[in-house]
């Protein structure tokens, strides 16, 4: 399971982010958009040592040789306008064992990502928690039936909770991200948790 950190600055947010990983959680990701270079590093050396492997950096990715971190996300307007790849990254990448993702709207758009993002993911899933009238524009539980692309994994994007998570899975995505039932909670780690129970069973 995937979580994204708020996009902005929040109270506690260092001591919730540990409690997520000492809790078990695989992958955070560091979306801080408005986050200048300098913002990003203090930000990530706010961050235990023992955790960083698991970060993945949506911006500055050149911070990353500041850290232990091997992974880094395009969204979806850096992809298509080839800012960073693949002429930048693909070998650098292979030759570092970087490890790609990235942000998808459609699934046409996952079906032509190339092999060498390891995920992606596909949003809005379900009526955004964090982000007011962001709502699918298609069934996209629907359109998942036409995948083609086998060599990335689909993460569910946008509305993901303990509600839903298990029709998610079985309707053919392999894992959920999550932003807003996490950070819009009045108890992120106790959210986590129970959602983190749904996926592991589903997913046995």
């Amino acid at each position: 399971m995937i979580v994204l950190s708020n996009p902005t600055a929040i109270s506690n947010e260092i001591n919730v982010i540990h409690s997520l990983f000492e809790e078990g959680l695989q992958l955070f990701h560091v979306r801080k958009p408005d986050y200048s270079l300098k913002e990003m590093i203090s930000f990530v050396e706010q961050i235990s040592p023992e955790f960083r492997s698991r970060l993945v950096l949506h911006s500055h990715h050149e911070s990353i040789e500041n850290f232990k971190i091997n992974r880094i996300h395009f969204t979806e307007e850096k992809r298509k306008n080839n800012l960073g790849f693949p002429a930048r990254f693909t070998k650098p990448c292979r030759s570092k064992n970087i490890v790609l993702s990235t942000s998808t709207h459609s699934i046409s758009d996952f079906n032509s990502l190339a092999p060498e993002f390891e995920y992606a993911f596909l949003s809005p899933v379900y009526p955004s928690i964090s982000k007011e009238n962001y709502l699918p524009k298609t069934d996209l539980f629907e359109a998942i039936k036409n995948r083609t692309n086998v060599k990335t994994k689909l993460i569910a994007l946008g509305g993901i909770n303990t509600e839903n998570i298990e029709k998610t899975l079985i309707s053919g995505f392999d894992n959920v991200a999550l932003l807003g039932s996490i950070w819009n909670a009045e108890n992120p780690i106790k959210n986590f948790k129970s959602c983190q129970e749904i996926v592991l069973s589903s997913l046995q």
